[in-house]
Formats: C-alpha cells, structure tokens, sequence
C-alpha cells in the first residue's frame, strides 16, 4: 500500500476558475434557501411560528450538523406558478437528542408548503433511505395539502401521495420509530400521515382534518370554524387522536427530544471501523492544477487521494484495465472499495493507447471481479464517475464489450453492500449504469457542481440530432443550420446539466467538492445501521 499524489503541476487560472465556479454554486444555495422569499419567512414568523430551516436548527443537538439532502429539488421547475425552491420540503440526517435521525419538514414558506408531484418524489426518497438503515423519521408538518392546479400528478399513481402512507404503514411494521409534529395546516389525505405515525404532537394554532371548514359545508351544509373541526384541542381532548398537545413551536420541538431520549434505539454497527486519519492533501491544491469547468485528462488517483484516511489507497489489478480503477482504503475509519473512472490517457501492457473516462473489456472485466469481492468481503463501495460510456467500434465489437459490459452491470445489479455513488465529471450512456447510476439503488447518490448526466455527450448528442433533423428538411442555408444546431445543443446542455438532474432526485444532493469525504463519512454513518448484509448472488455471467 503505497501514499498518493501529489504530481499536480498549477496551471495559470485554475484556481480562480474553481473559486468563481464555487462562487455562483454557493449563489444558488443562498437563494434556495430563502424558501419563498424573505416576506414570506416574516409572513411566517408574524404567525408566531419558526420556518422549516429555524424548527430544524433549534430540534438537532449542539453539537450536529444538519447534513441536507436535496437542496435542489424543484430548482427551475414550477415556474409558471412562481417557483418550488427545495419542492416546499426539507430534509437530511441530524442527530436529536443523541441519535440519528432523518427529518422532513414543510416549508410553509413555499406556496404554504403544498405538495407537487417532486415534493413526493423527495419525500419518497428520505422514506426509502430511512427504510433501508433503520433510521428513525421526524415529520414537521405545516402543509395546505396538495397543490390543487396540478392535482393529476400528485393523486393516483404509485409513486403518489397514497405512497407516503404505505410507506408509513411498512416503516412503523419494522419497528422503525416515526414521530409527527403537526405545527400548521394538515388538511385532506395529508392528515392520514401523523395518523400513521408511533408517536403524534400537535402545536397550539395548528389544524388537521380530512376536510376543511369550506368543504364541510359544501359537503354536508354544516357550518364549523377550524379551530372547532380539527385544532390543537380537538384533537387532544375531544378526538383522542394527539398524543401531545404543546403551546409552541419550541415546546413541540422539546418534545420531540423528549420523546427521543426516552427511546431505546440501538445501532447495529455493521460494519467495522478503525481510527481516522485525516488525507494528506486538499481538494483546493487540486484545483490549482485542474479546470473544474472542464475536467479534461487528469489523473483520478489524486481526488482519491483528497478524501481517504492518510491518502493510502491499495490498488486492485494496477496495470490491467488502467481505465477503471479498483481497490481498498479507508475514510473516517471505515473500510470501502473504490471503483472510479481514470480520466488520464494510459498504456496497456500490450502497448496499445487506452482513452481515459471509456470502460474497455479488460476494465470491465477487472471490475467486476473487484465488485464481487467487495461483496465478499462485505465492504460498501464507492463509485466514482467521469466516464463517457463504454469503447465502441470494430474490435471492442469482435472482442465482446457487450459481454464484458454486461458481467459488470450484473455484478452491479446484485451486490448486496451499501453503495455511494458521486458524479464527478460526465456520467454517460450505459457507464452510467455500470457505474452504479440512480437506476441501480445506491445507498446515496451525491454530484459534483461540474457534472452532468445524459445519454452522450453534448456535442455528439447535437450532431446526432441536427443531422436527423437536417435529413428533413430543404434548402436549409448555412446561417439557419448554425441556428438550428445552437438551440439544438443547448438545449440538451441545459437537460445534461447537473442541476436539471438534481431539481428531479436523480441525485440525492450537488456537494461541494470540499465537503466529499465528509458527505462519504455520514453516508457510511447511516449505512452503517443496517441490520446486515446479505450475500450476494448473481444470475448467469458471460465469460
């Protein structure tokens, strides 16, 4: 096992491309953050109530930091309604009172924080990561409900609002604890919701009914305020359907803490883990060698380097299949494989020139074999990608890539270890799959602000599509085919962006690539709760 980096020779302008990249990434954060806009959050507050992001910081302990899992949902999406900054919820992993756990909390601040059809899909993907670790979730619930003008997209379908309670009814069944705090409006379906919870809090001032005073008098002509139909006190003293009945946002938030330490929640501690050592370079010493706004032709070892504990890291098959690389470290103690994209152009034995970010046969082949040793030896994986897709043309054909392809999307598929996934560059075609992209369950899925998801590249994306849609058309002049191919690419530049893919969960959050291995370290924090690892099995491998 030998130390990594650092070659890296600076180069003029990098490091200052890096920092006013990061300067506009931290600019959309800022903005994201406000919810609705700052007199919204005084709307809120003339209501004597916190925000969403205040309830959060007052609930985790001192000493915790709420690490925030997508921030970007919804971004740019809604915009004929005025917007959905993080889909009107917010949530990630804090600890309460000593333990772990997962919150999902309604910004009221965003169209009073009603559900659209990304709204479910984040809340989806907290219950499922809460699901598969043991995590006990906290909902702070101040929703109007669903956002009626799109109703269609958020009722019927099962990955629709009837899913939250199912996966409520399945997360309680296995003994995973689920507290609801209902602190403004939880109107319609949403009321089933802290219904369905182990333990329920309701603040003075809040609501919760299957229909509102409106309705109920459309409905059956009766006439009621909705303090009478579903308040704090209805539901405390009259219905029985409230556990707790609290005076303030604060006293329900305390509450909760309560509740959490008179809880015996145990940690199973899968995996095992050894003392930290911190890396012995930085990721902003990278950056003054490397454009992250290009990512051209660098050398994987030294991000590796960056987050591993002593920057050690023993690698699996050195000199075959150099275009992936495999092989054992450390971060914060645990004990990972890493299986990444090398974006250098290498040699393989045979003297042939290998393009760096391309998966080859012998690559494939190699990592495969590495994935299912992992498995093996019942350690996660971490997948690092910058890759272009698989080798194309006459001799990958006539040696097999699909064969060789396909044994590592299958090892894939079956591994039965946690899987972290980051985007660090490009993330293309089936290398995306194999890859241990969205569409293969891995435990957590971050990306870089410099990466992008898409079937191809962009320019052999555009060239394909402008050549297509050139074959029907005539006498097109050279001036309109620039304008065709420009809005042709873009467009399909802007759908690549990672921020696009983010705005949808096809990540579970863009880092900052300083914040990598810290991001790793609570990914396997929380893996780490699992009751086990299964073995794993594979179905039938081309050899």
């Amino acid at each position: 096992m030998n130390n990594i980096g650092s070659n890296l020779k600076e180069k003029d302008n990098c490091l200052n491309s890096y920092n006013d990249f990061i300067e506009k990434y931290n600019t959309i954060i800022d903005e994201i953050m406000l919810g609705g806009g700052k007199h919204k959050i005084l709307k809120q507050h003339e209501k004597n109530r916190l925000t969403a992001r205040e309830r959060i910081n007052y609930l985790i302990d001192e000493d915790s930091i709420f690490f925030e899992l997508g921030r970007f949902a919804g971004y740019n999406m809604y915009q004929e309604y005025g917007g959905a900054n993080c889909a009107g919820v917010i949530s990630g992993i804090g600890k309460v009172s000593g333990h772990d756990v997962l919150i999902i909390a309604n910004d009221a601040t965003v169209k009073a924080g009603a559900y659209f059809e990304v709204t479910l899909k984040k809340t989806l993907r907290m219950q499922e990561i809460a699901y598969q670790n043991n995590i006990p979730i906290i909902y702070l619930v101040d929703s109007a409900g669903v956002f009626l003008p799109l109703q269609d997209q958020v009722f019927p379908d099962e990955g629709h609002f009837g899913r939250i309670f199912f996966n409520n009814a399945r997360i309680s069944a296995k003994g995973i604890n689920q507290i609801a705090c209902v602190m403004g409006p939880c109107v319609a379906g949403g009321a089933y919701l802290p219904v369905m919870c182990d333990k329920y809090i309701i603040t003075e001032g809040a609501n919760m009914f299957l229909a509102g005073p409106a309705l109920v008098k459309a409905a059956i002509g009766q006439e009621i305020d909705a303090e009478t139909l579903g308040g704090a006190t209805t539901h405390s003293a009259i219905s029985g359907i409230a556990d707790y009945h609290e005076e303030n946002d604060q006293k329900s938030l305390d509450r909760i803490k309560d509740i959490l330490f008179n809880t015996n929640i145990s940690d199973n501690n899968i995996l095992l883990k050894n003392e930290a050592k911190q890396p012995l370079y930085n990721f902003i010493d990278f950056f003054k060698s490397v454009d992250i706004t290009k990512m051209n032709n660098y050398d994987m070892l030294e991000i590796i380097a960056r987050f591993v504990d002593d920057s050690k890291f023993s690698e699996y098959k050195k000199d075959y299949g150099q275009t992936l690389l495999c092989g054992n470290a450390t971060v914060c103690g645990y004990k990972i494989g890493v299986v990444a994209n090398q974006k250098k152009v290498v040699k393989s034995a045979d003297g042939k020139i290998q393009l760096g970010g391309v998966v080859y046969n012998d690559s494939a082949d190699k990592a495969a074999r590495f994935i299912m040793n992992c498995n093996q030896d019942k350690i996660p994986i971490i997948f690092l990608h910058d890759v272009n897709g698989f080798m194309v043309g006459k001799d990958s054909e006539h040696t097999g890539i699909a064969k060789d392809g396909a044994k590592m999307v299958n090892a894939v598929s079956n591994s039965t270890v946690p899987k972290i996934t980051i985007l660090i560059g490009g993330s293309y075609g089936a290398g995306n799959y194999a890859m241990s992209g969205k569409a293969y369950n891995p435990s957590f899925i971050y990306a870089w602000p410099s990466a992008s998801i898409a079937v191809m590249g962009g320019e052999q994306a555009a060239k394909t599509l402008y050549d297509i849609k050139i074959s029907k058309m005539k006498d097109v002049s050279d001036s309109d085919k620039r304008i065709i191919y420009d809005k042709i690419k873009s467009k399909y530049l802007e759908q690549s962006d990672i921020k696009y893919a983010a705005a949808r969960i096809w990540v579970d959050d863009i880092i900052n690539p300083e914040d990598t291995r810290f991001a790793i370290k609570r990914s396997l924090d929380i893996v780490n709760k699992r009751d086990s690892i299964k073995k794993a099995h594979y179905g039938v491998l081309q050899v």
